[in-house]
């Protein structure tokens, strides 16, 4: 699982993304972040984070049997520390050596309307130029259907509110933990 947090809404999900997938007998996970990007170019991210799961490296990549990606939005759009990592993957693509693995995606926003569904669908397109089959979350969720806050079709969603400090609901938790299950599954079928 690769994601970007700056509040740790999203790190929150990507918990409940991992229980679902660690579920699954036979699966094993490995969390990863990206590091901030600088608005000044001149200045350098540290290299391993103070705390949270260790940065991403495309190795980490090339070596899943699936991928779930997530990221707050920001304007409708995946997050820049995510989407300039994923700049990088041309490698990969090249290679590739993401081609035939399954992958989701999933979100969190300040308001309900605030983009989760531009936000998934923006992750997605490099998923697809590299070849991986997406999993979302079907209406057989209940989840799906009975959610006041987070939860879409194309992925799992959180609405964290204008301050970012809402939790997540029991429905959101659900619909993490279903995408997380999802994707380990159809890795192992495709295996």
């Amino acid at each position: 699982m690769l994601y970007y947090s700056r509040d740790g809404a999203c790190a929150q999900m990507a918990n409940q993304v991992a229980r679902g997938k660690n579920s699954v007998a036979g699966v094993s996970e490995r969390v990863r972040t990206v590091p901030e990007v600088s608005a000044n170019t001149e200045k350098s991210t540290d290299s391993v984070p103070d705390q949270g799961p260790p940065y991403a490296e495309l190795k980490d990549l090339e070596d899943c049997a699936g991928l779930v990606l997530g990221s707050p939005t920001r304007f409708g759009n995946m997050a820049a520390p995510l989407a300039h990592f994923l700049s990088d993957t041309t490698g990969l693509w090249l290679a590739g050596a993401l081609s035939g693995k399954p992958a989701g995606v999933f979100t969190s926003t300040g308001s309900l309307h605030g983009g989760q569904e531009t936000t998934l669908m923006s992750m997605m397109l490099p998923l697809l130029h590299h070849g991986m089959f997406l999993v979302g979350l079907p209406y057989t969720e209940k989840s799906l259907m009975q959610t006041q806050a987070g939860g879409t079709p194309y992925g799992a969603s959180h609405v964290a509110g204008s301050n970012g400090d809402a939790p997540l609901t029991e429905h959101e938790k659900t619909l993490c933990r279903a995408l997380g299950r999802r994707v380990a599954e159809t890795a192992l079928k495709l295996k």
